[in-house]
């Protein structure tokens, strides 16, 4: 797969046409302007702080569900608010309202400004303005008015029969399609203002397969920063191809055997063990604290070689991706982990300040009521020179992992466990049969130091991650080659 991280497609909008919009949307209907938000800074700034911001945000969501055949539920709504911060040393002060206007945004200044000291130096000087540099990687487009919502209930029908239509086991079909709009405005201590107009569409499907009494699931689904013409009659063909195709694996499948043996991960969404094992650990507020497995190990070997992590928010059109963070900073290719020695973390502006480094522009929150966080974007490890049936083929007696479903892991110590969506029982070199209840037992950081082969086929997921930390959700994007991997643990049913 080829990336452009740098490339500006024409109709993308550039900084200032997107500031425009997020002025247009979150300032002028409320009789703001850049002078008010320097003068609730400045109010800030009268106590001794390391740093402030405001986040303005404007966010119109919409989601239909189709089940029976019938679209059941639809939804839509309009958010809309401000989240002011004071950051003094390792502290936070924070408040957010949905009211919009001077008066709010002025006793929220007064109220976290507390956080420090009131300053002996008397008026403060409003830093002069500077507009963030961002990145044009999506349209700025609002993809709920990109289809209207007759043609959204006859695209969920029609994806409905296609899937009915595939094999006479589907006994029934679910189908969402999500789609939103969100504009942000940041303003900073220093003067920088930087804006974001952020499409996001995806579109999911589930069916369920029954033979002989027995019925088993499969999914599919996908999506990124664009409008809702992506999903074309070949785009939901090979969600449905996948869907079902799971689903059918699925019945055929014999209980997992259990114990310590060789795992082979699928490429693509199989990064999600990846993300949540060895990426978290990588942020920056957990190895400050030294509350992570990588703490302190900058520049030492935490991986085989030949493994290559990065956290990259500058691919064109990804769910995970980013113009600018949300404390307005560009979004970077951050390499994490290059042949297997660790390189850095994963920074927002409050963690790089109290490391010493610079911000990666991993900085990212829930909503305007909520505060930054470091935080993954696209998270995934490069390719290797083996093809992915020499991978497969290498096995004695293992499993092939290709899909997941849920997992959890433990920050502190990296352990894992993921439950297999869809896997196989692999016996020299050949797949026998698919395994059902497998889980993945391990730890990140020493699953890393025991990959010995990579693939050649990195991909990236299909456009559906959603990361939890602290109670927030974002949207992230993962991916990964197909890796074999010693001595993982396996529980089964078998």
């Amino acid at each position: 797969m080829t990336f452009s991280s740098s490339t500006a497609a024409p109709q993308r909008a550039s900084t200032t046409q997107r500031i425009d919009v997020a002025r247009q949307l979150l300032l002028a209907p409320f009789g703001l302007d850049e002078s008010h938000l320097a003068r609730a800074l400045a109010e800030i700034r009268t106590h001794q702080v390391d740093d402030a911001d405001l986040y303005f945000q404007y966010t119109r969501s919409e989601g239909w569900s189709l089940e029976e055949g019938i679209v059941k539920t639809g939804s839509f709504s309009i958010d809309q608010g401000v989240g002011v911060r004071a950051v003094s040393g390792e502290k936070t002060a924070f408040a957010y309202s949905d009211d919009i206007s001077e008066a709010s945004l002025l006793d929220a200044a007064r109220t976290v400004r507390t956080i420090g000291a009131a300053s002996q130096a008397g008026r403060v000087k409003v830093a002069s303005q500077k507009i963030a540099t961002s990145r044009s990687l999506y349209p700025g487009v609002d993809p709920i008015a990109t289809l209207d919502s007759t043609a959204k209930v006859a695209l969920l029908e029609r994806l409905e029969k296609r899937a009915r239509a595939k094999d006479p086991r589907v006994a029934q079909v679910m189908a969402g399609l999500a789609s939103e709009y969100d504009v942000v405005l940041v303003a900073r201590a220093d003067g920088t203002l930087a804006a974001d107009v952020r499409p996001l569409v995806r579109l999911s499907v589930t069916v369920i397969a029954e033979q002989n009494g027995r019925r088993e699931m499969g999914s599919a689904g996908g999506g990124g920063r664009f409008g809702l013409a992506y999903f074309d009659d070949e785009q939901m063909g090979q969600y449905v191809d996948e869907a079902v195709n799971a689903a059918l694996v699925n019945l055929e499948s014999r209980p997992a055997p259990a114990g310590e043996m060789t795992v082979v991960l699928g490429s693509g969404w199989p990064g999600i063990l990846l993300h949540e094992a060895i990426g978290h650990g990588l942020e920056g507020d957990f190895n400050r604290k030294g509350s992570s497995a990588f703490s302190g190990r900058i520049g030492q070997r935490v991986a085989a070689k030949g493994v290559t992590v990065l956290d990259d928010g500058t691919i064109a059109d990804r769910r995970g991706s980013l113009n600018v963070d949300d404390e307005g900073n560009a979004s970077q290719r951050n390499v994490l982990i290059e042949d297997g020695i660790l390189k850095g973390y994963i920074q927002d502006s409050l963690n790089a300040r109290l490391m010493g480094v610079a911000p990666t522009g991993n900085g990212r929150r829930e909503s305007y009521a909520h505060i930054p966080m470091p935080r993954m974007t696209n998270t995934y490890m490069l390719g290797g020179d083996k093809e992915p049936a020499e991978v497969i083929a290498s096995i004695k007696k293992g499993l092939y992992a290709s899909n997941f479903g849920g997992g959890q892991v433990d920050i502190t110590s990296g352990k894992f466990v993921f439950s297999a969506s869809e896997a196989y029982w692999v016996e020299n070199g050949k797949i026998q049969y698919p395994v059902k209840g497998a889980t993945i037992i391990g730890s990140g950081p020493e699953s890393l130091k025991k990959v010995t082969m990579i693939g050649n086929d990195m991909r990236l997921d299909s456009g559906v991650g959603t990361c939890g930390k602290e109670g927030q959700s974002v949207p992230v994007g993962v991916g990964q080659p197909t890796l074999r991997i010693e001595g993982l643990t396996v529980g089964g049913t078998a």
